[in-house]
Order: structure tokens, then C-alpha cells, then sequence
């Protein structure tokens, strides 16, 4: 063991490098990317005694009276909590909460800029189930609304539904609906080009974890019909005894509109839609085995499952979730929107059929300028946000969970 008196002294004068330093991504997370800022003047006593004690206790009284006030003068109705606990970050995997704190710091900034709306970000210690739908509860009070991220499968499922259940304000998984509502309007537009019909199109989901889970379901509730979803053992089927309940739920919901089950290769062949949201991927020759005029979209990023350069040798119409392609399948197209509608209505939660309007209003927006390379509008486009968010509020009235 070596002794205190022989470690060599630390010089406080001689600078350790940085070994970020001159990366402008570093640079641009230093102390992070928000804050909290004041929507009032704190200029003198006047100000102060209105905005603490003792003016702040008649508001106080008031919310008490008559808790329906509570959103009127406080800022929860336009704060969405952005809650993780660190177990699917991206493509990053199971990174644990503080390093899911950047990503979390950037939806929260996104929701800002697109949606108008305030996210705070909040990194939960624990990956225990119950505890982390506990935890959620307590903090609800503090907030208008909650947005489930990158939470592992099928976890996630269980931890949306109860939140759900329990709580009168929106609860939204992005990983899951945010994707479905961007991808079912890409759809919706690719199909206008090729001219092929919900009823007959087949259709390949390659996933089915919270995305793939997602996405087919709100296929379905669209009106498609032929949608074989895939995992690494195969086609979901009822027939199968390695499935978890949710995928047992998804091979149900299926079964009866495909009746196929074997292998990716096996359901590709002659299949007009390709949607990939599980990373790996797909030979050559089974691309080539799709029908005539194929719809590939292969979402996993940085790698799509089918690489753009390849998947236009065959397909008609190409998407991917990156950015330096075109047709970019990005959640941010939905999620400010829709939590911007829901909070416009005072939603007590986001509805199938707010999904569905979201998903239509986005892909209206692109219009008559729709061609191969443009299925989808940029997130810079500055009728996305209130076109879907109107959509959305007008969904929520007509589904009955409005509260204005």
C-alpha cells in the first residue's frame, strides 16, 4: 500500500486538458440547454408582495375554493413533465437517468420551440414498474401534462396504460404514438403516390417493441388491413407460446387480417410496404422479392434497415429517421402539436381519434407539392405545429375529453 506522504501532490497550476474541448457539440451542451425564466417584473415591493406574500395567498384561496381555477393561474397548463428512467435512450440503449439527461433536456427545448409549451425534464433513479408509475403520480399536480420517453419495452406499455388510468390529465409515450402519427401520414402520402388501396396493401412491420406495437395499431385504426408484424423469431402469430402480452395482444389484433407467419424473408415476398423499426438489416434479395413500386421505409437510426442507396433501386417511395435524407420520419413533427391541442382543450387525455387527426392534418400540410422525395413536412415549417395542434383540440371536443 503505498503511503499518503509518497502520492505525488496535485499542481493546481498546471491546466488538465479538456478532452471535449473544440467539439462544437460539447460546446453546445455546456451547463445544459435550458433554464427557468420569469413571466413577471420583480421591480420593487409592489411587484414582490404581488407575486409572493401576501398577495399570492388569495390565489391560493381561490385554487382551494375551487380547484377548476388551478390551471388558470399556475403554470401547469402549459407544462408537460418529460419522464424517463433511462432504459432505452435512443439507440443508445439502457444508458441510466443522468446520462438520458441531455436527451431529456432536448425534448424539452423542442416542445419549447415547436409547440410553445414548457418541458421539464426529469430523470427517475429507479426502473422498478411500480415505483416509477407511483412516482409519476405524486408529480402530476406539478403539471398539464406527461411525456413518457425511452423507456424500455414491454415496461413501457404497462407504465402508459396505468398512468393512464389513474391520472385526468394527457399521458403520452413518444417513442411509441409520436412515431405511429409521423409514420402513418408519411404513409398516407406515399400511398397517393403509388396508388394502392388500404384494403389490399400488405403491409411489413419489422419490430415490435413500443414503436412496432404502436404503428401497427394505429395502421389498423386507419383502415389498413394486411399487416404481417415481425420479430427476431418471426411473424407475431397465435400459434406461437414465446411471446410477451403484448405481442400476444398484437398477434390477435393481426391474426385474423394476414393468416401468414414464417420469416422476414417468407412475408416480404410480394409485400408493398416495408416499415422497419428494429435496426439490423434486410438483404438485397428480399427487398427485391417486394411487389412492383415497393413503400420502404427503414426508420432504426443511425443505420436504417434498408439502406436509402438500396432501397431506391427497388421502391417507388424511400423514408428514414435521419435528418441528412429526404422524408425524414421525425417525432417532432407530432408531439409539441398534439400536446399543444390537448392543452389548448384542456384535454383530459389524448385520444385515439386526436392520434388519427394529428396524423391526417400533418400529412395535409404537404398538399399538391407531394412527389417521391416530399411525403412529409420539414419540422421548420411553420404550419406544423398549429395545424396539428388545431386538428387535435378539434379531436378532443369531438371525443368528449375537452374540458373548454
Amino acid at each position: 500500500m503505498v503511503a499518503f506522504d509518497q502520492i505525488p501532490a496535485v499542481d493546481p497550476t498546471v491546466e488538465v486538458p479538456d478532452p471535449h474541448a473544440d467539439d462544437p457539440i460539447f460546446d453546445l451542451h455546456v451547463a445544459g440547454k435550458m433554464e427557468v425564466a420569469s413571466t413577471v417584473a420583480l421591480n420593487g415591493p409592489d411587484e414582490l408582495s404581488m407575486a409572493y406574500t401576501p398577495g399570492v395567498a388569495k390565489v391560493c384561496e381561490a385554487i382551494a375554493a375551487d380547484p377548476g381555477v388551478y390551471y388558470d393561474y399556475t403554470w401547469t397548463a402549459n407544462t408537460v413533465a418529460v419522464i424517463t428512467d433511462g432504459t432505452a435512450v435512443l439507440g443508445l440503449g439502457d444508458i441510466g437517468p443522468k446520462a438520458a439527461m441531455p436527451v431529456m433536456e432536448g425534448k424539452a427545448i423542442l416542445f419549447k420551440q415547436f409547440g410553445g409549451i414548457d418541458g421539464i425534464p426529469i430523470c427517475l433513479d429507479t426502473t422498478d414498474t411500480d415505483e416509477i408509475v407511483e412516482t409519476v403520480i405524486r408529480l402530476a399536480p406539478s403539471f398539464g401534462g406527461i411525456n413518457l420517453e425511452d423507456i424500455s419495452a414491454p415496461r413501457c406499455f404497462e407504465i402508459e396504460e396505468r398512468l393512464k388510468q389513474a391520472l385526468d390529465i394527457p399521458v403520452f409515450h413518444d417513442d411509441q404514438h409520436g412515431t405511429a402519427v409521423v409514420t402513418l401520414a408519411a404513409l398516407e402520402n406515399a400511398m397517393k403516390l403509388t396508388g394502392k388501396y388500404h384494403d389490399t396493401v400488405r403491409i411489413v412491420v419489422s419490430g415490435a417493441g413500443a414503436a412496432g406495437v404502436a404503428v401497427t395499431r394505429i395502421l389498423l385504426a386507419a383502415g389498413y388491413r394486411d399487416i404481417a408484424v415481425v420479430d427476431r423469431a418471426g411473424v407475431l402469430h397465435r400459434d406461437r407460446d414465446d411471446m410477451n402480452p403484448s405481442k400476444r395482444s398484437l398477434a390477435a389484433e393481426t391474426a385474423d387480417t394476414t393468416g401468414r407467419w414464417g420469416t422476414l424473408a417468407a412475408v416480404m415476398d410480394g409485400a408493398d410496404v416495408y416499415i422497419g423499426l428494429s435496426g439490423g438489416s434486410v438483404p438485397e434479395d428480399v427487398v427485391a422479392s417486394m411487389a412492383e413500386e415497393p413503400i420502404i421505409f427503414g426508420l432504426a437510426n443511425p443505420t436504417p434497415e434498408v439502406h436509402p442507396d438500396l432501397a431506391h433501386k427497388y421502391a417507388r417511395v424511400v423514408a428514414t429517421g435521419r435528418s441528412d435524407f429526404p422524408n425524414q420520419i421525425n417525432n417532432v413533427l407530432a408531439f409539441p402539436g398534439i400536446f399543444r391541442g390537448a392543452f389548448d382543450a384542456r384535454a383530459t387525455a389524448i385520444t385515439e381519434g386526436m392520434k388519427l387527426a394529428a396524423a391526417q392534418a400533418l400529412a395535409a400540410i404537404v398538399g399538391d407539392e407531394l412527389r417521391e422525395d416530399y411525403i412529409i413536412p420539414s419540422p421548420f415549417d411553420p404550419r406544423v405545429g398549429p395545424t396539428v395542434a388545431s386538428a387535435v383540440a378539434e379531436a378532443a371536443r369531438r371525443d368528449g375529453v375537452a374540458r373548454r
